[in-house]
């Protein structure tokens, strides 16, 4: 690389960090303020984010999905089962293991808040072409491990 290409990379990477952080704190005000919305935080509402993409979880999954400890997923649970939106079941196959199951009826109440947000996502998609979205999508896929990588050292 040049010294010119690696001045354009070197800015390029700045502004995508500056970027990627207002994008963060965006997303972050925006499922903060659909979760005050139902009686929830920030927290129990990406947990119910998770059962809805990956469908029924025991209590351990959540915890490594959500980085939180054994017992404070446990309290969350509660939280969420207190408030309607999942319910523990026995699991299909074997019956000494829980699942955590969203309500669907109670769920339901969510979505309403994601339809502008995701009519506008939409649009805002018409700007750039499939191999564009395409190149965003792996971007993303790729950042999103990068993420999980580091809230789990902070586990550790």
């Amino acid at each position: 690389m040049t010294t010119g290409e690696e001045e354009r990379r070197a800015a390029t990477l700045a502004r995508l960090m500056e970027v990627g952080r207002a994008h963060s704190a965006v997303t972050v005000m925006f499922h903060s303020a659909v979760a005050a919305k139902q009686g929830l935080n920030a927290t129990e509402e990406k947990t119910l984010d998770y059962l809805e993409r990956q469908g029924p979880l025991t209590a351990k999954d959540l915890a490594r999905l959500t980085g939180l400890a054994p017992a404070s997923v446990t309290g969350l649970v509660d939280r969420l089962q207190a408030k309607g939106f999942v319910r523990r079941v026995a699991h299909p196959t074997d019956k000494r293991r829980v699942l955590v199951e969203l309500n669907r009826e109670k769920i339901g109440e969510l979505a309403v808040f994601f339809e502008d947000w995701a009519r506008d996502i939409v649009e805002t998609c018409e700007q750039f072409g499939t191999d564009e979205l395409e190149t965003v999508i792996r971007f993303l896929t790729v950042m999103a491990e990068a993420q999980r990588k580091a809230a789990a050292r902070l586990a550790d």
